[in-house]
This record gives structure tokens, C-alpha cells and sequence, in this order.
């Protein structure tokens, strides 16, 4: 028995590395205490960490809330989409007023990339982007901004319900 799950593991952990490195990721040594599956969002490392095992996790660079737009806390996915149209939250429509009421999905204005997971509780999401420049830095209005192929890796491991745990 613990060879089958050893070398299920050792199978997994390959396909994981596997397509995480297709995707621009990197699976890494990290520790905390979350079960696998839960995402981690570590502000200030501008990183987004998928958890693989209590020693594991896949890392991923993201963008995230400028200065002011920051948040953190705990919630759940609660939503996934390919190519989502995006209606600007009412905080971005003040600060740009002449951004149109809905853009749509596949245009390459939109914000949202190639996938989008929108979070419980707010109008925060994980989301793509065509603006891949702008991964790495703090550019948004609080939603974790990726790269489109890795909104891409990501959305094929979670799903709805995945918890997420956005820290400072």
C-alpha cells in the first residue's frame, strides 16, 4: 500500500511540475498552515501560492491592489469563467469615468484576461490579463492579477469553493 501511494504521489508531483513549468510557474518549498488545494496570496511578495502538500506549493507572480486597495483576509472562489465580459466596479467608473459600461469578453481591452474566479464577498477576482507588464507590480483596484497562461494552469486545479487566503 505505501508504494501505491508513493508512487502516486511521484506520479502526480510530475504531471504538477510538468505543466506548472509549461505555465511559467515554479513548484517550491513552503510551509504554513494550510491544507492542500488552498490558494495563498502573499501581498507584499506580489506571489500567489497554490498548496501541494504541507511542504510544497506552486508559485505563481501576480499583480495586486495598489496602495490604498490592499485587503486581506479569507475567502472562498465562487465563481469560474473563460473570456468574462467585465462591468467596472463602481469605485473604478468614479476614478475613470469615460470606461465603458460593459467590455467585452475576448476584446483586448478587457481586464480579465483569458479566465476570471471571482471571490466570495466582494467584487475581487483572480483574473488573467492582457496587460502581462503589469504582473509583479501593485496595480489594481484589490483583484490578484496573472498572467494568462497562468490563470490558465490555475483554473484547471481549483474549483469552486477552493478557499483563498489573501495576507499583507
Amino acid at each position: 500500500m505505501r508504494i501505491a501511494v508513493a508512487l502516486a504521489a511521484t506520479i502526480g508531483a510530475g504531471i504538477l511540475v510538468s505543466s506548472a513549468a509549461e505555465a511559467g510557474a515554479d513548484v517550491v518549498g513552503f510551509r504554513g498552515d494550510y491544507s492542500p488545494g488552498t490558494i495563498v496570496v502573499k501581498t507584499n511578495e506580489r506571489r500567489l501560492y497554490l498548496v501541494v502538500d504541507p511542504d510544497h506549493a506552486v508559485r505563481y507572480p501576480v499583480g495586486v491592489g495598489k496602495a490604498g486597495k490592499q485587503w486581506a483576509g479569507v475567502t472562498q472562489i465562487d465563481g469560474k469563467y473563460r473570456n468574462p465580459a467585465w462591468s467596472p466596479p463602481a469605485e473604478v467608473k468614479r476614478d475613470k469615468p469615460s470606461m465603458p459600461d460593459v467590455i467585452p469578453g475576448g476584446s483586448p481591452h478587457n481586464p480579465m484576461g483569458v479566465a476570471a474566479m471571482t471571490l466570495a464577498g466582494g467584487e475581487y477576482a483572480i483574473h488573467g490579463t492582457n496587460v502581462p507588464g503589469s504582473v509583479g507590480g501593485f496595480v489594481s483596484y484589490g483583484c490578484i492579477r496573472m498572467l494568462n497562461p497562468d490563470i490558465t494552469d490555475l483554473y484547471q486545479r481549483v474549483s469552486v469553493g477552493t478557499t483563498v487566503v489573501v495576507t499583507r
